[in-house]
């Protein structure tokens, strides 16, 4: 199926063109009844209306399937007709013979051109009262400054039935041009009408543009996030289990009543679009942003949101919203003034962009943002937002790019990963520098001051001269400091004729091994700390094996004191590490031989 809306000044005949082409009888909306008009009620229609808003189905020659979204003419419903317009990607565009160019024909025509509809037909309708050539003209001249340049073009008359054939024909090529969504997409679903399901649940009527809704999907409704199940499904007015876009649906959400929904409203898989209340934007006014209204409203879908405008480029502004809306990077939409009657498009740059504080930012800003295409990809996302989940970049709509540094679900740019990585060995040798008796960066300190959101991202970016040690990145060994290697100097020195006898606690101090340069000495590998306040030498455990080795096996703690020269507490200590390191094990009675 595929689906097109109707566009056109109100009384252009519209609903009449609908109701000939799908023989359904007319709902009595918003245009002039005249029995003998190319005008008259909207159409009848198989499924639900929306005020405003009336749809339709008919089935082509070929076979293919067409629902038609109709939309009012009237110069106090365009917020209407966008809603109805906004997620379809075709229009037939109605101008009546005898009234020719119209002020709605112009402000539909902008509508349709700023919401990016590339495809369409151009009806000249009531022939029968006018010579349809003058409209004809008037309205390719209008086309030609727009996307829908090059629009097939017929003339016909509902009252003799002349051109409807032709105009079948012509929606029939039409819907056979137009791309095919892809069924893998992520669902938006814009509420344009809402009622009570057969279930009691609320019964959202939207043009399903892209993407599969299956009966028992969980989705979001926004703007609240709220999680809610597919009770029940229509497509093309018939029930079914799995809907494909582009197609006109009906969807029942299990437990929700319909005063929770309204138009404008959006059901959308989970994890896969962005909410946002604030995005910067490239505009199509053709006027510098500094002139533009700071109060407007953005359409896009069903939705209609008042947004406040900051300038920040000549073409590019700030839009903050009033509600949070699910959008992607690349999203096309209508700012529209309706002081002016001006609408223009808006592309879609950034969906999560920086806070604005410092003086110079927004210019700064603009400079950015100039540089970037209207549809930005993951590559330039990734660029400006340096690090990123795999899950954002998704929610934003863009794809991997294929140089991204992968760090678990994380992904980096190449350059701010080096970047980051610089940055970690200069805080490296900062920290070294203002605290030598405590060398090392804790990890978690690390990723605060390199803002980073996972202590994962810093463990990544260790590589040499960096290392990883203790829950702490290090930087080149450069041996410990001066005062330290003295310390340890003179521990050598006082147990230079009993290796094994370590000092107590007092007397380590008098040496000047107090805590931290202790610290500093154990983290250089300079002493053996032991249980028991024991400290010694480095290699005094090896030493202390090679002796133990040579003694009658198995032997005990007393024996092994005598042997080393020491005291049971040393004695002791040095054997509790040997055996944590597998170089001796306990026996019977206490004993013990070597390990290994």
């Amino acid at each position: 199926m595929q689906v097109v809306a109707t566009a056109g000044h109100a009384g252009h005949g519209k609903s009449t063109l609908v109701r000939a082409l799908t023989g359904l009888p007319p709902a009595g909306r918003d245009e002039p009844a005249d029995p003998g008009a190319d005008s008259g009620g909207g159409a009848g229609r198989n499924g639900a209306s929306s005020p405003g808003l009336e749809f339709a189905l008919t089935t082509l020659p070929s076979g293919r399937r067409l629902a038609f979204v109709d939309v009012p003419g009237h110069e106090r419903a365009v917020a209407t007709m966008l809603a109805g317009a906004g997620p379809v990607p075709a229009v037939v565009l109605a101008v009546a013979a005898d009234e020719g160019w119209m002020p709605q024909s112009e402000e539909h025509l902008a509508a349709i051109d700023a919401l990016g509809v590339r495809n369409g037909v151009l009806v000249v309708t009531r022939s029968d009262r006018a010579d349809p050539r003058l409209a004809l003209r008037q309205a390719r001249e209008r086309l030609a400054r727009t996307g829908l340049r090059g629009a097939e073009s017929v003339t016909v008359s509902a009252r003799t039935g002349a051109g409807i054939a032709e105009l079948t024909a012509a929606l029939d090529r039409l819907a056979g041009r137009l791309p095919v969504p892809d069924p893998a997409a992520p669902v938006r679903l814009w509420a344009d009408h809402v009622g009570r399901g057969p279930g009691g649940g609320a019964l959202v009527h939207g043009t399903l543009a892209a993407g599969t809704i299956d009966a028992g999907d969980e989705l979001l409704l926004m703007p609240a996030g709220t999680r809610v199940r597919v009770r029940s499904l229509e497509a093309g007015g018939e029930p079914c289990t799995r809907a494909h876009g582009a197609t006109r649906v009906a969807v029942e959400l299990d437990g929700v009543a319909p005063a929770r929904v309204a138009r404008g409203m959006a059901l959308v898989t989970p994890h896969r679009w962005t909410a946002t209340g604030c995005i910067d934007v490239r505009t199509g006014f053709g006027e510098a942003s500094g002139r533009l209204a700071r109060r407007m409203t953005l359409h896009i879908g069903a939705a209609a949101v008042p947004v406040a405008l900051r300038p920040l480029g000549p073409d590019t502004a700030r839009l903050t919203l009033n509600t949070r809306l699910p959008l992607h990077v690349g999203d096309v939409a209508v700012l529209r003034d309706p002081a002016r009657r001006a609408v223009a498009r808006v592309s879609v740059l950034d969906v999560r962009p920086p806070t604005l504080v410092r003086r110079g930012d927004t210019a700064a800003r603009a400079r950015e943002l100039a540089s970037w295409p209207d549809r930005p990809d993951g590559e330039v996302m990734l660029r400006r937002h340096g690090v990123l989940h795999a899950a954002e970049l998704a929610g934003m709509g863009c794809a991997p790019p294929a140089g991204a540094v992968r760090v678990g679900g994380w992904l980096a740019d190449p350059g701010h990963w080096e970047a980051l990585y610089h940055r970690l060995a200069g805080l490296v040798a900062e920290r070294a520098a203002s605290r030598p008796l405590a060398p090392g960066l804790p990890l978690e300190r690390a990723r605060l001051r390199l803002g980073l959101p996972s202590c994962r991202l810093v463990e990544a970016l260790v590589r040499p001269p960096l290392r990883l040690a203790g829950g702490r990145v290090h930087g080149p060994d450069q041996g410990p400091p001066p005062h330290v290697v003295v310390a340890v100097g003179r521990l050598r020195e006082e147990l230079r004729s009993a290796p094994f006898c370590a000092p107590l606690p007092g007397r380590l101090a008098e040496l000047g091994l107090t805590p931290p340069v202790l610290d500093a000495a154990e983290q250089a590998g300079a002493i053996l700390r032991l249980g028991g306040d024991v400290v010694l030498p480095s290699g005094a455990d090896r030493e202390a094996l090679r002796i133990l080795g040579a003694l009658p096996q198995p032997f005990s703690v007393g024996r092994a004191a005598q042997a080393l020269g020491t005291d049971r507490r040393v004695a002791v200590a040095l054997l509790e590490h040997l055996d944590g390191q597998g170089l001796t094990q306990r026996v019977a009675d206490g004993r013990r031989v070597p390990g290994g």
